[in-house]
């Protein structure tokens, strides 16, 4: 799955286009190194993304097409 789609499904990010300008803007690094939004991402992959002075940094634990609003947290683990 897309990263941009992925952010999108697991509520890290509200909207695949706002995932995508983060991804153009180099906010997002996947295991270590600045990836773009057609990143591929896998499970087990750590993400680390930038909001403004704030860092927030994940572990991937499912990659699913859909996920309910009550259930996008068991998508990733904070770290």
């Amino acid at each position: 799955m897309r990263l941009d789609k992925w952010l999108k499904v697991s509520r890290l990010i509200k909207r695949r286009t706002v995932a995508n300008e983060a991804c153009d803007n180099e906010r997002i690094s996947a295991n270590g190194r600045v990836v773009k939004a057609s990143y591929d991402v896998k499970v087990g992959d750590k993400l680390e993304i930038r909001f403004g002075a704030r860092t927030v940094s994940v572990e991937i634990l499912s990659v699913t097409e859909q996920k309910g609003k009550e259930n996008a947290a068991s998508m990733y683990q904070e770290i």
